[in-house]
């Protein structure tokens, strides 16, 4: 079963973009392109369901900005 992690990614005033998550507490990325952002997501998203005994491989992250990506 998969399980999707919305993203919210902003681009703050200092030029960097920043994402967040509801879905999994403490997920929080910054980044200087939102490629960039989300793939640092994915990293920290993968070691908290791992730290929480969750399959990694079953998470999706969605964000706003239109991309999808599976934690592999």
């Amino acid at each position: 079963m998969e399980h999707i992690v919305n993203l919210h990614i902003e681009k703050l005033p200092e030029g960097v973009y920043l994402a967040t998550s509801d879905d999994m507490q403490g997920l929080v990325a910054q980044g200087c392109t939102i490629a960039k952002t989300i793939e640092i997501a994915r990293d920290i998203a993968k070691k908290l369901s791992e730290a929480r005994g969750g399959d990694a491989a079953q998470i999706v992250l969605a964000s706003n900005k239109g991309h999808a990506i599976l934690l592999a």
